[in-house]
């Protein structure tokens, strides 16, 4: 088979997957060529991954939520409300970082497992459950927040994981001006992804699994490490990887570990695609449940803590539609309404597309509210791929 007719037959058969990658880059070619280039500026890619990382997070538990057919609506003010309880422990308190994040992210489990427990227990549909956190964590906020409004956070530290940016190699002074640390993690993060890459290959050839045609892996591996090298020269050029991305990327690595190579990940997927049959074949699924539930309340304690180091403050109006970017992120990285399909990386990708949109048309002086109508579109066009894909399929 020649080279274009293995393309046309790898790109029909992973359309799902390969979608939203495709989205994004057109979305990054259109905003870089209607914007004179500004889009893609090191200023401006920076500024991107900073704003998105907090909504990514929220987006990596909510997709596995919707994976197992539930929903979590009680996220964004959690995450508003948990962020201002670390602002109270730090200026009020007078309480060490160190013990502060532990704690809230602690917070947030527990508040998961609340959120599951009517679910898991009683049978009440996640949308009511969630619904009523959603109120109570709203009134929290307000209740933490009445006294002072704005709470001001003074810790350098704290402020530096929303604002500060990794420190670099004082070596090489031939590169002055270029981040030498981002350089080398590109580097090392392009070595891994191609070693993984042939492993996985390998394995898969060994018990005989279906693989990629040679050249179309090959097109894959040199596509991948373009476009990490590409993202990973533009960030040098500014001030490297940021601590926000840096945490984002972590959460991404283990979720995405765990979703692929552990037994828990296998049986996530079991409950989504069929939660009767999951049972049957000895599958606790109510532990499913309150893991996955307590997993979101943990990332919901950890984008509060990132929204409120970049603000450098807890406002009462914190996690106000968290929630809905987080679930329109994770719809739009190709996790499915029916239950059972969505990645990781996906939702990681959605949330840059999401925010993508926004950071282009704010630049070309887009209407607000024009904005909100394309982000809609956009949505509701995922939705239907989803649907279609999924028919076309069976």
């Amino acid at each position: 088979m020649t080279f274009f007719s293995d393309l046309s037959k790898y790109l029909k058969q992973n359309i799902r997957e390969l979608g939203m990658f495709i989205a994004l880059f057109v979305i990054m070619i259109f905003f870089t060529i209607t914007t004179n280039g500004l889009f893609i500026s090191p200023r401006n890619l920076s500024n991107l991954l900073n704003q998105s990382g907090y909504i990514a997070v929220l987006a990596v538990g909510m997709t596995l939520v919707i994976v197992i057919r539930h929903i979590d609506l009680s996220v964004g003010f959690l995450a508003g409300f948990l962020g201002a309880v670390a602002a109270i422990m730090l200026t009020q308190w007078g309480m060490p970082i160190f013990i502060v994040i532990p704690a809230v992210l602690g917070l947030g489990i527990l508040a998961g497992l609340l959120t599951a427990t009517p679910v898991a227990l009683l049978g009440i549909p996640s949308f009511v459950a969630s619904l009523a956190g959603w109120l109570i964590y709203r009134g929290l906020l307000g209740v933490v927040t009445s006294g002072t409004g704005t709470i001001i956070i003074s810790d350098k530290i704290f402020n530096a994981i929303g604002n500060g940016f990794i420190p670099d190699l004082p070596v090489l002074s031939s590169l002055g001006g270029i981040h030498k640390i981002t350089l080398l993690l590109g580097l090392v993060a392009i070595f891994l992804y191609i070693r993984s890459a042939i492993s996985s290959r390998r394995k898969k050839q060994a018990y005989h699994f279906e693989v990629l045609p040679m050249n179309m892996f090959i097109l894959q591996i040199v596509v991948v490490s373009l476009l990490v090298g590409a993202v990973t020269w533009v960030l040098a050029g500014y001030n490297g990887l940021s601590w926000t991305f840096v945490i984002v990327l972590i959460v991404v690595g283990i979720y995405q570990f765990i979703t692929t190579q552990t037994v828990i990940g296998r049986h996530i997927y079991a409950v989504g695609g069929n939660p009767e049959a999951a049972a049957l074949s000895g599958i606790n699924v109510k532990k499913i449940v309150f893991l996955v539930f307590a997993s979101m309340g943990m990332l919901s304690a950890l984008s509060g803590i990132l929204f409120a180091s970049r603000l450098q403050s807890a406002i009462p109006t914190a996690g106000t539609l968290f929630e809905l970017d987080a679930i329109a992120a994770a719809y739009v990285g190709g996790v499915s309404a029916a239950g059972g399909v969505g990645s990781v990386i996906g939702s990681l990708i959605g949330a840059l597309v999401m925010y993508s949109l926004s950071n282009g048309m704010f630049l070309m002086g887009v209407d607000a509210n024009m904005q909100y109508i394309v982000r809609g579109l956009v949505l509701a066009g995922a939705v239907i791929f989803d649907v279609t894909t999924r028919n076309r399929g069976k």
